[in-house]
C-alpha cells in the first residue's frame, strides 16, 4: 500500500480575553463592524474570532495578535482607537517584536504635546527622540522622508511654546520653491504666489488650535506664515521658528536663515534631502549644513527612515521601494 503523506500540522492558535474590557471599550477597539480587526488581520495574517470579550486568533501571526490587541486595549482607555491608530501602533509593534513588550518607563516619560484640540503623542522611536531634542536644543534638525511628521510634530511642539507663554510668536517659513513650477506664471503677489505652498503648515494649525483662533493669531501677527525671502534682514526674539522643506534652500539661504535667531528663540528645520527642487548644479542648503553644523554645541540632528512613515502603509512601501532602486528613473541607455 501508498504510504500516505503526513498532514500537515494545523497552525498556530492563540485564545485569550481582555479581562478588563467593557462592551464600549470593545465597541472601540473593533472598530465599526469590525473594521480595526479586519486591518489586523490583513496585515498579520490571521483569522480573528471574538466572542465579547474573549478572542480567538489563528495563523502565523497569532501570538503578534494577541499582544498588538492587550496593546490597543489599554489605549482605548485615553483615545480613539481609528484605522490610523491600528496602522501606527502595527508599525511599534513590528519594530519592538512580539518577545519585547513596551517599556512602562518608557511610556511614562514618552514627550506629549498638549494643545487646545487634545494631545498628541510621538510614534516610534525616532519621534520621541525628535521631541526630545526640539525641547532640549535650541536647533533642531528633522531630516527623513515625506510622512513621518516632521512638520507636524514642530508645529505642535511650537503651539504648545506659545500657549504655555514660552515664546511670544510662531514663524513658519518655507522656500518658494516647488517642483520646478515656475512662481511667476502665478496671478498675485509674492504672498498669493507661495501661500499654496504653505498650506501644510496652516492645516496642522488649524487642526491642532481650530480655524478661528489661529486667523486671530495670524490677523494680530502672532502667527507668521511667510516664504523664506522675507527674513533677510530680520532677527526674531522670543520666537519659535520652523523651516519646512529647506531642501530646497540654496547654501546662502540656510545661513541667512540660521542666522536670524534671537534672543529667546528655538528654531526647527525640516527637509528631505532625497527631493530636491533646487535647479541643477545648486548644492542644497541642507544637505550642505550636515556637514557644517554636526557637532555644534546646542544643535541637535533627528534623522527618519522609510519604517517611520505615519500614513497610508503603502507611502512606507513606497519610499521602500524607491530607497531600493535609487537610479530606477534614469532613462534607458
Amino acid at each position: 500500500m501508498p504510504e500516505r503523506s503526513a498532514e500537515p500540522p494545523p497552525p498556530p492558535r492563540q485564545e485569550f480575553e481582555l479581562a478588563t474590557a467593557d462592551n464600549t471599550m470593545l465597541a472601540a477597539l473593533c472598530g465599526p463592524l469590525d473594521s480595526n480587526l479586519r486591518l489586523i488581520e490583513a496585515r498579520l495574517g490571521v483569522a480573528l474570532r471574538r466572542r465579547g470579550n474573549a478572542f480567538v486568533a489563528i495563523g502565523a501571526g497569532a501570538a503578534s495578535a494577541e499582544s498588538l490587541l492587550r496593546e490597543l486595549a489599554l489605549l482605548a482607555h485615553t483615545e480613539d482607537i481609528t484605522p490610523e491608530a491600528v496602522h501606527l501602533a502595527l508599525r511599534d509593534h513590528a519594530d519592538r517584536g512580539v518577545d519585547a513588550p513596551p517599556d512602562v518607563a518608557e511610556l511614562e516619560d514618552e514627550p506629549t504635546v498638549r494643545t487646545l484640540r487634545g494631545t498628541l503623542r510621538p510614534r516610534g522611536a525616532n519621534q520621541r527622540e525628535y521631541m526630545r531634542c526640539i525641547r532640549r536644543q535650541d536647533l533642531t534638525f528633522g531630516i527623513g522622508p515625506a510622512g513621518t511628521g516632521k512638520t507636524y510634530l514642530a508645529v505642535a511642539c511650537a503651539v504648545e511654546a506659545l500657549q504655555s507663554d514660552r515664546v511670544r510668536r510662531i514663524v513658519l517659513v518655507r522656500p518658494a520653491v516647488e517642483a520646478g513650477e515656475r512662481l511667476g506664471f502665478l496671478p498675485g503677489d509674492l504672498t498669493q504666489k507661495v501661500d499654496p505652498y504653505l498650506r501644510p503648515m496652516y492645516d496642522a494649525l488649524y487642526e491642532m488650535m481650530g480655524f478661528e483662533r489661529v486667523a486671530k493669531l495670524i490677523e494680530r501677527n502672532i502667527i507668521e506664515v511667510a516664504p523664506l525671502a522675507f527674513m533677510r534682514g530680520r532677527s526674531l526674539n522670543d520666537s519659535f521658528i520652523i523651516l519646512d522643506e529647506a531642501q530646497n534652500t540654496t547654501v546662502e539661504q540656510m545661513k541667512m536663515f540660521l542666522t536670524r535667531m534671537g534672543f529667546g528663540s528655538r528654531a526647527v528645520v525640516t527637509g528631505d534631502i532625497t527631493q530636491t527642487d533646487l535647479p541643477p548644479g545648486r548644492m542644497s542648503g541642507l544637505r550642505h549644513v550636515l556637514g557644517v553644523l554636526r557637532g555644534v554645541h546646542g544643535i541637535g540632528f533627528q534623522f527618519f527612515e522609510a519604517r517611520d512613515v505615519v500614513r497610508h502603509p503603502l507611502v512606507q512601501r513606497i519610499v521602500q521601494a524607491y530607497e531600493a532602486q535609487p537610479n530606477a528613473g534614469d532613462p534607458p541607455r
